[in-house]
């Protein structure tokens, strides 16, 4: 099967340049040159994954994002010659999954196109499309696999995640960071841990990309206490309140 990528970007030489490239490793390449026509490619085609430009003319790179995470999660690469941590920060708080600075290495873009993609396949992606288990199937029940927490329901099999009973919508980054805590109730996770677990790459260096998740995942597990489930423990890292 050979994934769709869209390539949102104003600068025709960077698409053609990752269009070869991305070609190259038999992915469908479509491009768009604004912000709008994004958006109209992103209702009107299927596409698994999303190189998106923040400077662009009409409707910019951040407005694109928001649009798009209201209806889906795939993989959001944020491509920007603005390299300061504010951007960085802004991008990952609205819900993209990496961030390349311009100018880049077209190698190294695809390395990380590739990773993204077998990482938000690898958990499912099209899970809700498959039948669901008869209930009358004891078999059936017996390989259904949750983990329990409290009221959290993580879902193994389905990959979702209820919160009291209401569905919360994560990326693949914060499933298998939830999934790692749930795993292991009580127990303290630290930076390290959590980014080679939740990234699935080796940790080099101090990375705001941790703290911006675990704020996300606060957020979205309860907006109003959002320490209730995971606490900071100063100095080491973080934990699942049992």
């Amino acid at each position: 099967m050979a994934y769709s990528i869209l390539i949102a970007d104003d600068e025709a030489e960077i698409r053609d340049l990752l269009r070869l490239y991305l070609e190259n490793e038999h992915y469908t390449v479509l491009e768009a040159a604004d912000g709008t026509e994004a958006l109209r490619l992103f209702r009107s085609v299927h596409i698994d994954l999303c190189l998106l430009d923040i400077m662009m003319p009409g409707t910019d790179g951040y407005h694109v994002l928001k649009e798009l995470r209201r209806t889906s999660n795939i993989p959001v690469l944020m491509l920007s010659a603005k390299d300061q941590d504010a951007d960085k920060i802004l991008g990952l708080n609205l819900g993209a999954d990496d961030y390349i600075a311009k100018p880049f290495n077209p190698l190294e873009v695809t390395a990380r196109v590739n990773s993204a993609i077998r990482r938000y396949h690898a958990l499912g992606a099209d899970a809700s499309l498959t039948s669901p288990a008869s209930p009358s199937s004891s078999a059936a029940q017996e390989s259904h696999h949750a983990l329990r927490v409290r009221d959290l329901e993580l879902d193994e099999d389905a990959c979702t995640l209820l919160c009291g009973g209401r569905s919360v919508d994560l990326t693949p980054v914060e499933y298998r960071i939830m999934k790692l805590l749930l795993q292991h109730p009580g127990k303290v996770f630290t930076k390290q841990q959590i980014y080679e677990h939740g990234w699935e790459e080796t940790y080099a260096v101090s990375d705001n990309n941790i703290m911006v998740c675990i704020s996300k995942l606060r957020s979205k597990l309860d907006p109003q206490d959002p320490s209730r489930y995971i606490k900071t423990i100063r100095g080491l890292g973080y934990r699942l309140e049992k």
